[in-house]
């Protein structure tokens, strides 16, 4: 943890480790939006993906290059915009239930934001745990700066595996019919929330993946 301490002060070594966990998040959101294109190459707008995955590729060098936080973040930025961007194009069940026009959260608007965002709170719980077991301080991040009550590191670490993992997993759960239209509830206020048999149903789904 004093290593930790230290490295997390110094700013260029901070972006040494960080341009590391970017690179990863960029390489594994291609990896997705191939799959799709491969997969359910009738059913996607495969220019469109693949359009998105060639910006991303385009990202890569500058990323593992960069020296400086926060062109890093805009790099990060860039490429997630292109991500994002495509991400509807995989939603391939209930289109008229499950679309993305963006990401939004704190509340999330929609139901796949809402699914987005419990996947990675789900994610990030797991990286916070994985850290503390091998002694590393899950509060002091290197790219996710320190705030309080916020697991800097485990933010850091979940970055590789949001759209491996979590990304993932919610667009199966919509196409497999896992999570229905009737999992969600909208507030007043555009805030959409799970149900109960909603968060029970995409609990047990996230479960059985891990396994």
């Amino acid at each position: 943890r004093r290593r930790q301490y230290r490295l997390a002060d110094d700013e260029a070594a901070s972006c040494r480790i960080a341009r590391n966990f970017i690179a990863g998040k960029v390489y594994n959101s291609r990896w997705l939006l191939e799959r799709a294109t491969r997969d359910h190459a009738l059913r996607v707008d495969a220019p469109k993906l693949k359009q998105a995955s060639a910006a991303l590729a385009r990202s890569l060098p500058g990323i593992a290059a960069c020296t400086d936080l926060d062109a890093l973040r805009g790099l990060e930025g860039e490429a997630a915009q292109h991500y994002f961007g495509a991400l509807d194009e995989m939603v391939l069940q209930h289109k008229d239930e499950f679309y993305f026009r963006g990401r939004n959260w704190r509340p999330p608007l929609d139901n796949v934001n809402c699914m987005l965002s419990f996947a990675y709170a789900l994610l990030g719980n797991d990286c916070a745990a994985a850290l503390e077991s091998v002694g590393l301080d899950p509060y002091v991040g290197f790219l996710h700066r320190d705030r309080p009550g916020r697991t800097s590191l485990a933010q850091d670490l979940m970055e590789e595996m949001r759209s491996a993992v979590a990304d993932r997993f919610v667009l199966s759960s919509i196409n497999r019919g896992m999570m229905q239209p009737k999992h969600f509830l909208k507030k007043e206020n555009g805030a959409v929330l799970m149900t109960d048999e909603g968060r029970k149903a995409f609990l047990q789904a996230w479960q059985t993946r891990k396994r």
